[in-house]
């Protein structure tokens, strides 16, 4: 007897579940906001979300049931996280899709974080859609085997030169998690690199001093010495805005 329709209807109401979880302003803004990453408190959420924090706790044990979200306890305190990469990467698809009104693309973002930004744990916005290409155009990574696939695999001289650059592709490939993946990005509408290797991109990034992160929201600005070594290294030539 062949079981795929029961499987594709109970795939479905998981689906609808999740829909369901996400689908109210104030959650959806508490998850949009723990894109960047970083852990935040239930205060700190109900602000974002415009609730009162008793409204916020109720939101966010709806969020938590769902495995959207994941919490940490240290004290007196109730630390809450989106629940990990993929989680944060159908949330940046979702974005995409809402903003889409089906006519000719015109971005509407804000400039600091349309040029570049975190999506969760890796590069987006302008800058992470050059390096995505670049590393591409380079033949860095390799392409999906179906036009449908968006995993990737590091070429052999993409891994030297990533190597040599002080990632260490084996460790990223070694985390439990999709190695190398294209992840819609809602501004640019194009794909930025995510992954275990897009967020070692990142790491590498932040550790050279090449980005700094905004403490205030999810933008990342270029620094000079970033701009100088994005182009030198991969003939990518950041015009976005620069730390002094």
């Amino acid at each position: 007897m062949d079981e795929t329709p029961n499987a594709g209807a109970d795939v479905g109401v998981a689906v609808s579940a999740v829909a369901a979880a996400i689908g109210e302003p104030a959650r959806a803004r508490m998850l949009l906001c723990l894109m960047d990453g970083h852990s935040r408190t239930s205060t700190e959420l109900a602000i974002v979300a415009g609730v009162t924090p008793s409204t916020a706790s109720a939101h966010l044990k709806r969020l938590t049931a769902a495995h959207l979200v994941s919490v940490f306890v240290q004290g007196k305190h109730r630390y809450y996280s989106v629940e990990g990469p993929e989680v944060a990467s159908a949330l940046e698809g979702l974005s995409a899709v809402a903003t889409d009104d089906r006519e000719a693309f015109v971005p509407t973002a804000p400039q600091r974080l349309r040029a570049a930004r975190t999506c969760y744990d890796h590069i987006a916005g302008t800058l992470g859609v050059m390096l995505h290409d670049r590393l591409r155009s380079l033949g860095w990574l390799s392409a999906p085997a179906t036009p449908k696939e968006n995993l990737y695999d590091v070429t052999r001289i993409g891994a030297q030169a990533l190597e040599a650059l002080g990632l260490d592709v084996e460790a990223a490939r070694a985390r439990r998690r999709r190695f190398a993946c294209a992840c819609l990005d809602w501004s640019e509408r194009r794909p930025h690199l995510g992954g275990a290797l897009g967020a070692a991109l990142l790491t590498l990034a932040l550790k050279r001093k090449w980005v700094v992160e905004n403490p205030h929201d999810r933008a990342l600005t270029v620094t000079p010495q970033g701009r100088r070594e994005l182009a030198t290294r991969f003939g990518v030539r950041s015009e976005e805005r620069t730390r002094p």
